[in-house]
Parts: structure tokens; sequence; C-alpha cells
């Protein structure tokens, strides 16, 4: 049986949270209806997860959730509104602790509840099988290892982007749950003259992936962007796809670019990881290419590392000790596609070996 403890200031959402939540038979839920009730609720009900409203009245939700991992740490799933706003609070929630957000619907939440609720109760499903003492080490590691902040970026955000720029090879990161603090966590950890572009999938919804890009850009010395028109890749540079979108590779005029290109219906998560490598392999020599699959539900990205691998390219397994969850970078261990299996603080340090600041001749690596 799961315990779930709801924390909501809206009586309505919390029928609804706990109607779809007891309607299965794995469900135990509780409520609560702000942060201090929340958390004198957490002694008592010792939840195996927490759901937790960012915005109420009084304590609001990162307070709450700063006061749970300190004073009560179990597994924490915001919910949070799909505006600008909520995706910035959510985001450092997820940096505060919180392994996975559910966004909130717009509009009346009663109405959306069929697509909204299977989502939520996988989120929260996923959330109680999370050891939540990695998750914590987590958040250690990226402050840790964040390193020196970059104040001056190469391109303000309405310049237009060099079509076809030259690029040695790319690197192509999966991720999804946990996926932030991870990014931040590797991409700190990269010197500003780091000599590959890096091109990352990390599920989100469209309003959060901007939001995202955003925050990576002002801690990590590489400069960090979400891509919404066809960008050519440069050096030193992190790359994000647009939440409910693909992002592809192609190659044109001797330089490669990236593109968002809409959501390909027969692949369930966006962006897509397997669709983002499977694009690289085809414009770029697999001996070129890096793949880096971390912590995220599912299987994307597994099966088209594993053929990268194959190919004669490299790729990275984040270590099951470091992750949040072990499913996408799982499945590639277990298909025979990882060359490296590490936890989250080496990847960085492996990747620097792959791609010195100087890169040699792959075939020499």
């Amino acid at each position: 049986m799961i315990k779930v403890l709801v924390i909501d200031d809206s009586a309505l959402v919390r029928k609804l949270l706990g109607r779809v939540l007891a309607d299965l038979a794995d469900f135990e839920v509780y409520f609560a209806r702000n942060g201090m009730e929340g958390l004198e609720q957490l002694a008592v009900v010792n939840p195996d997860v927490v759901t937790l409203d960012i915005h109420m009245p009084g304590m609001d939700g990162l307070t709450c959730l700063d006061r749970i991992m300190i004073e009560h740490p179990c597994p924490v799933v915001m919910v949070s509104s799909l505006t600008r706003e909520g995706a910035e609070a959510t985001l450092e929630a997820l940096r505060l602790g919180a392994v996975d957000f559910a966004p909130k619907p717009d509009g009346a939440v009663s109405l959306h509840m069929g697509v909204f609720g299977p989502l939520f109760v996988a989120k929260v499903r996923a959330a109680a099988g999370v050891k939540l003492k990695a998750s914590l080490r987590l958040r250690e590691r990226v402050q840790h290892r964040i390193g020196e902040r970059a104040s001056a970026r190469r391109h303000a955000a309405g310049d237009e982007a060099p079509v076809g720029a030259k690029a040695d090879g790319i690197v192509v990161v999966g991720t999804s749950t946990g996926g932030p603090p991870a990014l931040e966590a590797l991409l700190g950890a990269l010197p500003s003259s780091f000599p590959w572009p890096i091109v990352i999938a990390q599920h989100m919804p469209a309003n959060f992936t901007g939001a995202l890009a955003r925050r990576l850009n002002g801690l990590c010395a590489i400069g960090v962007s979400e891509v919404a028109r066809p960008t050519g890749l440069e050096p030193g540079h992190a790359y994000i796809g647009r939440g409910d979108a693909d992002i592809v590779i192609s190659r044109i005029g001797g330089g490669v670019i990236a593109t968002p290109t809409p959501a390909d219906a027969g692949r369930p998560w966006h962006p897509s990881a397997d669709r983002l490598m499977e694009s690289a392999i085809a414009a770029v020599s697999p001996g070129l290419l890096v793949g880096i699959l971390m912590t995220g539900m599912g299987d994307d990205g597994a099966a088209s590392m594993t053929r990268l691998r194959a190919l004669g390219g490299r790729t990275i397994a984040e270590a099951e000790e470091s992750a949040v969850v072990w499913g996408m970078p799982g499945q590639l261990v277990r298909a025979g596609g990882a060359t490296w299996v590490l936890p989250l603080p080496r990847i960085a340090e492996q990747l620097r070996k792959l791609v010195p600041l100087h890169a040699p001749d792959p075939q020499q690596v």
C-alpha cells in the first residue's frame, strides 16, 4: 500500500486528486489544507509520497518543501501551474529536493482529469520507489560542483543563429524525472571552452524548458539556451529542446543545426531522446558522438544509444546509486548499450576526458 499525503489549499483539487488515487487499490490517501497542516500530518501519517501545491496562502509550497526535506524527508511531487511563474517555482522546488512535478491543468481542473489523472498517478507511483537518500546527495553535489558563474554570453536572446555552424562532434543528453538538478551537475562542471556542443532532450512541458534553460544559463560557464528555431550548433554551448515537441539534428552546408519539430505521436515522451539521437547518428559520424542517458522514468534513449555504441560511438549511463529514477539509464545498461556506467559526479569528468580541450582524432581515443 502506498500512503500519499495531498497538501493543497483548494478543496476541489484535494477532492479530485484524492478520487484519482483512491480509485486504485494500492493507494491510501490523506489530506492537508495548507503547509502548516501538512507538516503536522507528516509525523502522524508517515507518507510514502507527498504531493504539494506550489502556490498556497500562508506558508507557500517552496517553504513547506524546504521544511519537509529538513524535518521529515520523503519523496515529494510538486503540483504546479503551467505559467512562467509556476515553471520558475517548480525548478526551484526540484533544486530543493522534490523528485518530480505534475503540471496542473489550466482552467477547470475537473474537465481535464481524464488526461491529467493517469500522468499524476504514474508520477506518484514512481516517486514512491525513489531512493530519497540518493536524491538528497544529488542536491548537495549540485551545490558543490556548480563552480564559476558566467555573466556574459555569446548571444543575446534576439540574435539570429548561425545556420550550419561548425562542430567537430556533438554530445547528446537524454533525461526525465530528476533531470534539472542532474543537468546542473553535468553542465555546471564543464568549462566555457568545452569544445563540442551539447544537445539535450529533457522531458518537460513547453512552458518549463525555457525557464530551465534560463536558469542553467545563469549557473553554468557554458551558454545554455532553448531551441526555438533552427539553430547552428557551436562549441561551449548547450541546447535544450522545447517541451511538448521534439528536437532533431541535421547537416547543412558542412555544419550542423538543431531544429524544433512537432512531437512524433508514435513516441510516448517528448522531447524524444531516441528521435534526437537517431537524427544525430544520421547527421554526424558515430565516432564523433557521445550519448549520455541520465535519471528518468521509462526507456527513452536506450534503443538509439545502444545503436550508437554498436556503430562505434561512446555512451555513458548514470549509475543507479545517483539516479533519482533508474529507468532510462537502467534500460541502456540492460541492453548492453552503455560504454560506461558512472555516478553523476563522474559523468562530467569522463566527458572532459573523452572531449578534451584539443580534441584528438576519435579513432585514437
